[in-house]
């Protein structure tokens, strides 16, 4: 199957959503019920700040607790407007921040933050010139304005459609932003949204029923059981503790120095996709197959390459003394339910 796929459906019922290119699985979303979507918005209460940390505990609806990393000037019992950024770990409280978005397929509404910006992946001065009025004719409000590198092409009655819903939902949570008791304001986009949202450009949509089967999605999950990864020129193993996510690189038979290099770069190559099928975040190590100081630097631009496109925020920390790469990657989806890859492999 060529070109590139989406396909919406449901693991029993669970709602998710798969991203194919030339028939490969390349993205996956499964939703994680029970837990606090990101993006939900809330209306938390300050509960005790964290010493030390500058952070500050918060009361969430349903009895559950958030984290605020910058707590600084708030004082318990304090009503205060939070998104959540991330799934939280077993144990830990939600993770959230105070700095809330309204984002769509074409537009990011930014409160507090006034101003009218256009995604510079949108180069050609005539389509920015053509959005920038497109947006004073419908966009007249306290807030600041995004528009996505999607708009490129649109509709020109979908975006400002898009517009106007992001600004009316965001007036609508802002008024309710003050209060006595915690409250979910917004449930967070699903699946299914997000891969509207974030997916759809320049690929086929396959909503019927029983999709995953067709295409082959649950037997590529199943894939996903075991940890390692072919490269091709080498193998890979990924792997999760609970203190981190290590990764390990091979050749094979091949020990040369050229066997080497050729296998950490496929490996760059291939990391990315491997702990996005996986759900994996956190502290990550890499032991790379041993290379001289002199092909590090290739390595490493080859890494950042491999990241720059893809959705979650990873960042590299660099080599340690013992020759292992650091990155540190965003929790922003759930890890992968060990019971749902063993139920298709």
């Amino acid at each position: 199957m060529k070109g590139r796929t989406i396909i919406l459906d449901h693991i029993g019922e669970q709602e998710a959503a798969a991203y194919l290119v030339d028939g490969k699985l390349d993205d996956l979303l499964i939703d994680q019920p029970g837990s606090a979507r990101p993006g939900a918005i809330y209306r938390a209460i300050c509960d005790r700040p964290i010493k030390g940390q500058g952070g500050m505990m918060l009361r969430l609806p349903d009895g559950e607790t958030g984290f605020l990393r910058h707590g600084k000037g708030l004082r318990p019992g304090q009503a205060l407007l939070v998104q959540v950024t991330g799934y939280a770990e077993d144990g830990k409280a939600v993770p959230v921040t105070d700095r809330v978005l309204f984002k769509s397929r074409y537009a990011i509404i930014t409160p507090g933050k006034p101003g009218l910006n256009i995604s510079r992946q949108i180069i050609e001065e005539e389509t920015r010139d053509t959005l920038l009025a497109l947006a004073h004719d419908v966009f007249d409000a306290r807030h600041g304005l995004i528009l996505r590198s999607s708009c490129d092409g649109a509709d020109e009655a979908e975006i400002a459609d898009d517009i106007l819903a992001m600004a009316d939902l965001a007036d609508a949570v802002l008024a309710d932003a003050t209060g006595s008791t915690p409250e979910a304001l917004t449930e967070g986009d699903g699946p299914h949204t997000l891969a509207w949202r974030d997916w759809t450009a320049s690929a086929s949509v396959v909503t019927e029923p029983g999709g995953f089967e067709t295409h082959g999605v649950l037997d590529q999950i199943g894939g996903l059981s075991d940890p390692m990864v072919a490269l091709g020129e080498g193998t890979m193993f990924v792997e999760a503790t609970r203190a981190l996510i290590a990764v390990d690189v091979n050749t094979g038979n091949d020990t040369s120095p050229a066997a080497a290099l050729k296998a950490n770069l496929a490996a760059c190559r291939a990391l990315p996709r491997a702990l996005r099928l996986r759900g994996l975040g956190g502290q990550i190590a890499v032991d790379f197959v041993s290379i001289s100081k002199a092909h590090r630097k290739q390595v490493e631009q080859s890494l950042r390459a491999a990241f720059r496109s893809d959705p979650i925020e990873t960042s590299l920390v660099g080599w340690t003394t013992m020759g292992l790469f650091e990155l540190q990657r965003k929790r922003e989806r759930p890890a992968l339910p060990t019971k749902l890859i063993r139920d298709f492999s």
